[in-house]
């Protein structure tokens, strides 16, 4: 596996792991702050690639575009659904539900992809999603309206189909493909937020700043560091350490936000470092 590549998509789920404390910044509905991370995220990310002199292969590769497009409605889509459930559920029983699309992932890659299950990546896998449970789990106690909880599940549905969609293309890769990721996630959520409210958005003065770098440090950067390694990276390695999204998140919010990690969410972090290491280094020798 391409090492370069494994360190930017683990350097944009670190990026990711911070959107809910930015977000949490923001005294805008759900819709709004997705419409304005996609805006401001897809222009830098077009001023990048035009000055970098880069250019579209949209007419040789029909196909591949196609699936491009297809997993940005479906990133547009999927962070509607998961800010909606932060608002309405909560941020840890959101990532919760958010991270079953990973275990979708994975169930179904040996179909999809023709990727074969390994021992180690299966008790990896299974050591993470044990770790996630203990990170987050106890929101479950506290409930959840009806609404909230069909968010999240949304959320990982719409997350299986950017992922797969989106690994089906070989050709269309790079900051060429975040670009068109990016730029169709935007052109759906604009659609949704213009026939819900309009494209009116009165934003506080003071929200300013948190809404830049959302849009342009963990949209935009965020964007190209997350899809351009995808081709090269196996699917169900994507669907392991993706896990480490939600753990960053915990960290971030109890190193920013003075939220106290209690001792079995301390085990869970563990297990997602643990089980993403064996999903990912261990291999076991033939006889």
């Amino acid at each position: 596996m391409d090492k370069k590549a494994f360190i930017k998509y683990i350097a944009a789920l670190l990026l990711f792991g911070l959107n809910g404390i930015v977000a949490s910044r923001i005294p805008l509905n759900s819709y709004e702050i997705v419409f304005l991370r996609t805006l401001i995220g897809s222009v830098l990310l077009v001023a990048l690639f035009l000055l970098g002199r880069g250019k579209f292969h949209i007419g040789n590769y029909k196909s591949d575009v196609l699936f491009v497009v297809l997993s940005g409605m479906a990133m547009g889509t999927s962070w509607m659904f998961l800010y909606e459930a932060y608002q309405q559920i909560g941020v840890s029983l959101s990532s919760l539900l958010y991270y079953c699309g990973p275990v979708i992932v994975m169930i179904l890659s040996p179909l999809l992809f023709h990727e074969r299950f390994t021992v180690p990546k299966v008790i990896g896998f299974a050591v993470v999603l044990i770790g996630v449970f203990l990170v987050n789990g106890n929101s479950f106690e506290n409930g959840g309206n009806t609404w909230g909880l069909f968010c999240g599940a949304m959320s990982a549905v719409m997350y299986f189909f950017m992922v797969t969609l989106n690994k089906r293309s070989k050709n269309i890769v790079g900051l060429e493909n975040s670009v068109i990721q990016l730029v169709v996630s935007f052109l759906t959520v604009a659609v949704f937020t213009g026939i819900k409210q309009g494209f009116y958005i009165e934003i506080p003065v003071n929200a300013l700043p948190w809404i830049i770098i959302l849009g342009v440090v963990n949209t935009g950067i965020g964007c190209y560091l997350y899809f351009s390694p995808l081709s090269k990276i196996p699917v169900q390695t994507v669907a392991v350490c993706g896990y480490l999204e939600p753990l960053s998140a915990v960290v971030f919010a109890a190193l920013l936000l003075n939220e106290q990690m209690t001792a079995i969410q301390i085990v869970g972090a563990a297990c997602i470092i643990g089980g993403a290491m064996i999903g990912e280094l261990v291999k076991f020798k033939r006889a």
